[in-house]
């Protein structure tokens, strides 16, 4: 296990009437605030009434930036810096899914910067200070609540790229899982997908000795598998719902990954996906992560797609390793298929004209120094291989 620093000071407010905290924390640091949120939904749930109603009862002021995109774009962060500008707002609030909290953290970053906003984004050196971000929760997915990534998309030149800063990790997260109780079965598995993708990008690893970090994996991969095949079935069933979002929050806040330092393969294959596709980031990966499975396989890497199959899928340990792995990368494959995702890329609108751009802009993210490293032609043959 390599050295590491963890470091995780967002406050959590977990479970139903939580959002009853969130005043107080916002007025510790300002009473006048971008208020971030999506399409509309949290209209249609009431949240957006209960939340400005709580604003108006604790005199907090608020500016709105509603409408922003799932893959959040460049442009809904340019108008929120504006507005922040403008206004002379002291803070960031938050309602909805990972997107709405990606674009809050990047405009919190870059109200204090001069330049175009997408300048941090390639470059995070740039970032002198940041806003307090705040928000409450309603999908289970990118565990954004209680970490210090955004990712952003700038269709204008098909990039979706990821700003990494301790200062953007949320002041404090609203956690009730009755919010989630709305969102579609589709969304609901491919958040899912998204919360196991995390997990396994840190539980593949050359990393030695981690037995606390892959533990914990295992645990919450179980946890995925049990509790989305039932929230995907039973929209409001609490417990499932709960288990969950706390898994989605545990699964990239550092916890699992500490001492594990190393690029992260399908997420940076799935992100070129997004930029040139738009597509939802959760299915994206439960598409390419059996195939990346089967690609260690080729390469003989098997060792913990095996401690993968055993500990997490309950498969037979006395079976030769390569049966395991690859009886481990067909039930993946069967599961995300199970909660009603697709099983290609072609379904969800992929092509194959891009192939060579998206490999090469994958491969630059240094995916030499991966868990198995990976050239352009090996992404290629990823990509053809989930047509």
């Amino acid at each position: 296990m390599e050295n590491f620093m963890f470091y995780a000071p967002t406050k959590i407010f977990f479970g139903k009437g939580s959002i009853k905290n969130l005043p107080a924390e916002i007025l510790k640091h300002s009473d006048n605030v971008l208020f971030v949120y999506g399409g509309g939904s949290i209209k249609k749930t009431g949240l957006y009434e209960k939340i400005t109603n709580l604003f108006k009862e604790n005199g907090i002021s608020c500016k709105e930036l509603p409408g922003v995109e799932p893959n959040p774009k460049i442009e809904s962060v340019r108008e929120g810096v504006r507005l922040c500008r403008e206004h002379k707002l002291g803070g960031v609030v938050a309602a909805g899914g990972g997107s709405t909290v990606d674009c809050a953290k990047v405009i919190a970053a870059a109200v204090s910067y001069d330049g175009d906003p997408w300048d941090i984004i390639l470059d995070g050196s740039k970032v002198k200070s940041c806003l307090p971000v705040f928000d409450v929760i309603t999908l289970a997915a990118t565990g954004t609540e209680m970490n210090g990534n955004a990712v952003i998309s700038n269709m204008s030149v098909n990039d979706k790229k990821a700003l990494h800063d301790d200062r953007v990790k949320p002041v404090c997260s609203v956690l009730d899982p009755e919010y989630t109780f709305t969102v579609s079965k589709f969304q609901t598995a491919s958040g899912t997908a998204d919360i196991m993708s995390h997990i396994f990008e840190v539980y593949f690893s050359r990393a030695e000795g981690t037995l606390v970090q892959d533990g914990i994996s295992e645990a919450l991969l179980k946890i995925c598998i049990e509790c989305g095949k039932k929230a995907v079935d039973n929209p409001e069933d609490y417990e499932a719902r709960a288990n969950l979002l706390w898994a989605s929050s545990l699964a990239i806040n550092g916890l699992t990954g500490c001492g594990k330092p190393e690029p992260w393969s399908c997420h940076s294959m799935e992100h070129q996906l997004s930029a040139y596709y738009d597509i939802t980031h959760g299915a994206g990966l439960a598409v390419l992560t059996p195939a990346w499975m089967k690609f260690l396989i080729r390469r003989n890497n098997i060792s913990k797609l095996v401690s993968y199959g055993v500990n997490v899928l309950g498969i037979d340990a006395a079976l030769p390793d390569v049966q395991i792995a690859e009886e481990a990368a067909g039930r993946t494959a069967e599961f995300f298929c199970s909660i009603g995702i697709p099983a290609t890329l072609s379904e969800l609108g992929v092509g194959t004209e891009h192939i060579e751009d998206m490999a090469r802009k994958s491969f630059e993210e240094g995916m030499e120094n991966a868990y198995e490293p990976m050239s352009e032609t090996d992404i290629i043959e990823i990509y053809k291989s989930c047509m």
